[in-house]
């Protein structure tokens, strides 16, 4: 009999878009300490793998204004995820922390110190950055292209294992007989010379509990996939839909082949919201409610007006897409979120398409085409979709986005989540003493290249 594969999730506390109802009557504070700890500490007490914190450089901002229909912020990463080492014991503390504007002995250093303060349970989202209107916070400013945001954050990480490889395990003697307190011949100095950092010294920092902590990354142009197959031990995937994130797992693992590594030494794990009702038709009901609590009306016509880069306030958001067409030429209405499309006239001319034949509004088309994908249905439908899922090879779980601050997460974790355990495909307790790495059921650490001496 073959034994089950165990299913992974990580718990996003609710951030800066509009998948979270910030003005819903449950909704608490976005900055409050207590907001954190709630979650936090019910994402223990669902046995989730990880807590994963997103990071804001900048406050948005549309037609000059900042932009409040999203959550317009959010402190800073490290110190929350620091604060909450003291109120949890087992969970992950995973944070999004850029490689543009960043630089690797300082990150390196407050990472290896967070992972010492959770006794190995720390984790890094590695994200980039090319946008000069976040970049104009930082000396650099935003001067890097797409592809070489991808050359700096690579070598960013091998840079940092570097850093980390520099004390062996046993360096650390503190032996007060002799006065000795590490050992020297089991430090090496780090001499790295690169295209992007030069850096020669010995790095302030002990060897951590992991040695390397967890290397999360969520990019998804062809750069960001090779980055993750290269570099990364847990994706933050966009696919959520089971052929598209069945197509995507193949084609990372195929990847990871020519970096050398094998698929145990990565997980997959999707963004998916859930809605849960006590029968299907009001699942459905309360996401129908949800969605548009998502999309608010003032919400909609800020969503056409970053594609249309047009003011379009005098727009009835329940009657017809605009007639005008979009400004390709003009400067960006929108600052602080990167446009992604690449082609802006066939999504608009596809969007025209899809309203007429559905008889969509622009707020029901705003609806159809951005709210995030996931599960909508009983705790039994949720809990055997995300098995399925798994056992058939489209994920290895998800990240769990509820869609209120900070309660969204009680009612998975209280009817979902038993359903998992009764499956046999989800924990029931912790591994004491356990590291994020060995929660997450991952190898040990991926050595830097230049320690192992691939690199010259």
């Amino acid at each position: 009999m073959s034994t089950k594969r165990q299913v992974h999730l990580a718990a996003h506390f609710p951030g800066v878009n509009n998948t979270t109802v910030w003005s819903d009557d449950r909704a608490e504070s976005q900055i409050a300490f207590s907001s954190f700890e709630h979650f936090a500490r019910n994402a223990e007490r669902g046995r989730f793998d990880y807590l994963f914190l997103a990071e804001g450089l900048r406050l948005r901002e549309q037609k000059g204004r900042i932009h409040d229909l999203d959550v317009v912020g959010r402190p800073n990463t490290l110190a929350i995820l620091a604060a909450l080492a003291g109120v949890t014991d087992h969970i992950g503390l995973v944070g999004t922390l850029q490689t543009t504007f960043n630089e690797p002995v300082e990150l390196a250093k407050q990472l290896a110190t967070l992972d010492h303060l959770t006794d190995g349970r720390a984790g890094w989202n590695v994200v980039t950055s090319s946008d000069a209107f976040h970049g104009a916070n930082f000396r650099r400013g935003g001067f890097l292209d797409h592809a070489d945001r991808y050359t700096r954050a690579a070598e960013f990480i091998e840079l940092s294992r570097e850093l980390w490889d520099s004390w062996e395990q046993d360096a650390v003697v503190a032996d007060g007989a002799s006065g000795v307190f590490a050992d020297r011949s089991r430090i090496r100095d780090v001499d790295h010379h690169g295209p992007q950092f030069d850096v020669t010294g010995t790095f302030p920092v002990p060897r951590s509990p992991q040695g390397h902590p967890v290397v999360v990354q969520a990019g998804d142009s062809d750069e960001g996939r090779d980055l993750a197959a290269a570099h990364a031990e847990v994706i933050f995937s966009l696919h959520t839909e089971f052929g598209d994130a069945r197509t995507y797992y193949d084609d990372i693992t195929a990847r990871l082949a020519r970096f050398g590594r094998s698929k145990d030494e990565l997980h997959i794990l999707p963004g998916a919201t859930f809605v849960l009702g006590d029968t299907p038709d009001e699942a459905d009901e309360h996401a129908r409610a949800i969605r548009r609590a998502q999309v608010s009306p003032a919400t909609a016509i800020a969503f056409l007006e970053q594609v249309w880069n047009r003011d379009l306030s005098g727009y009835d958001v329940d009657g017809p897409l605009p007639e005008v067409e979009p400004d390709l030429d003009g400067a960006a209405i929108t600052r602080g979120r990167a446009r992604h499309v690449r082609d802006v006239p066939a999504l608009v001319q596809s969007w025209r398409d899809r309203a007429a034949a559905e008889r969509l509004s622009i707020r029901d088309l705003v609806i159809e085409v951005s709210t995030r994908g996931g599960f909508v249905g009983t705790p039994e439908h949720i809990a055997a979709e995300i098995d399925r899922y798994v056992q058939e090879r489209a994920t290895d779980g998800f990240v769990v986005v509820p869609h209120t601050n900070p309660y969204g997460l009680d009612e998975f974790v209280d009817t979902v989540v038993p359903l998992l355990q009764e499956r046999g495909v989800y924990r029931e307790s912790y591994d004491e003493g356990a590291t994020l790495r060995e929660t997450l059921g991952l190898p040990g650490t991926i050595r830097s290249a230049r320690t192992a001496g691939v690199l010259a």
